[in-house]
Formats: structure tokens, sequence, C-alpha cells
């Protein structure tokens, strides 16, 4: 299901960095996110919700651009 809150998830599992992509254009890294908790975001109904129960104040974060 597409998301109303972000546009794009990217994963690098050798940093274990997850990338999201909002739909305002906002890019936020946010560190150390295990590899099984990427999976269940990606089959997660809603993306959004995921965010802001399991990763948003969970993981340290760093603002990319906006």
């Amino acid at each position: 299901m597409p998301s109303s809150v972000s546009s794009k998830f990217i994963y690098d599992g050798d940093t274990e960095t997850l990338r999201v992509i909002y739909v305002s254009g906002m890019v936020y890294d946010y560190k150390k996110v295990p590899l099984e908790v990427y999976q269940a975001m990606t089959s997660a109904f809603s993306k959004g919700t995921f965010l802001n129960r399991y990763i948003k104040g969970n993981y340290e974060f760093e603002k990319v651009n906006d």
C-alpha cells in the first residue's frame, strides 16, 4: 500500500541504515535498524504507522536534507 507519509525507503544492510524520504521532500537516515525491522516495515499495511510506532524514537537519526 502506498504511504501518505513517506515516498521511498532505502535500506543499507552493511551499515544498518534506513533512509526515509518523506513526501515533503525531507530525508532522514535512521541508524542501526536491524534487517528484521526493515523487513517487517516493508510488509506492514501502513508504513506511516509502522514508522511512528517502531522507528521514530527508537533509533538514532540524522536529517540528510530538506
